[in-house]
């Protein structure tokens, strides 16, 4: 489990430090919500599907996707970000994918008792309900308060006025 609590501490310090110290413009209140969904495509897809060589097929194209996805920013940030916001954007790249890998692993590992407990199965699908919620709730808080019509948003200091 502790992939997904670092990753959630990363990215809450990303979030309510660097992005509310510097605001957002456009394209990452719009890019950030995106990057949330493809990580909740996979939440949803492990706890909604039955593991088989299909859906683990359909599962790696979808973390593949995610990985690749959250990068997509990179380029701006490297100019409009300061350094120690694009390493801790390094080390969310690095446990990125290791948290779907744990993921997988333990979804498609269930089939397999003899290697998984069932108990500690069972705990780790209720975390990932958990976190499904979790992921759920900060995509909303992304959308509502990076959009509310009532804040005013300055595109080109990336400051914010209320």
């Amino acid at each position: 489990m502790s992939p997904f609590i670092v990753q959630a501490g990363l990215t809450f310090f990303d979030e309510f430090y660097f992005h509310h110290k510097r605001g957002l413009p456009l394209w990452e209140r719009l890019g950030h919500p995106l990057d949330t969904i493809t990580v909740l495509a996979c939440y949803l897809f492990v706890i909604n599907k039955q593991p088989n060589p299909t859906n683990l097929s359909i599962y790696l194209g979808l973390a593949i996707f995610s990985c690749l996805f959250i990068t997509k920013d990179e380029f701006i940030h490297s100019e409009q970000s300061p350094p120690a916001e694009q390493w801790l954007h390094a080390m969310l790249f690095v446990i990125h994918p290791i948290g779907l890998t744990v993921l997988m692993a333990y979804w498609y590992g269930g089939q397999f008792p003899e290697y998984l407990n069932a108990e500690a199965l069972t705990s780790f699908k209720e975390f990932i309900k958990v976190q499904t919620i979790i992921v759920s709730c900060f995509l909303t808080y992304q959308i509502l308060y990076w959009s509310v019509p009532w804040r005013k948003f300055k595109s080109t200091t990336n400051t914010i006025t209320t």
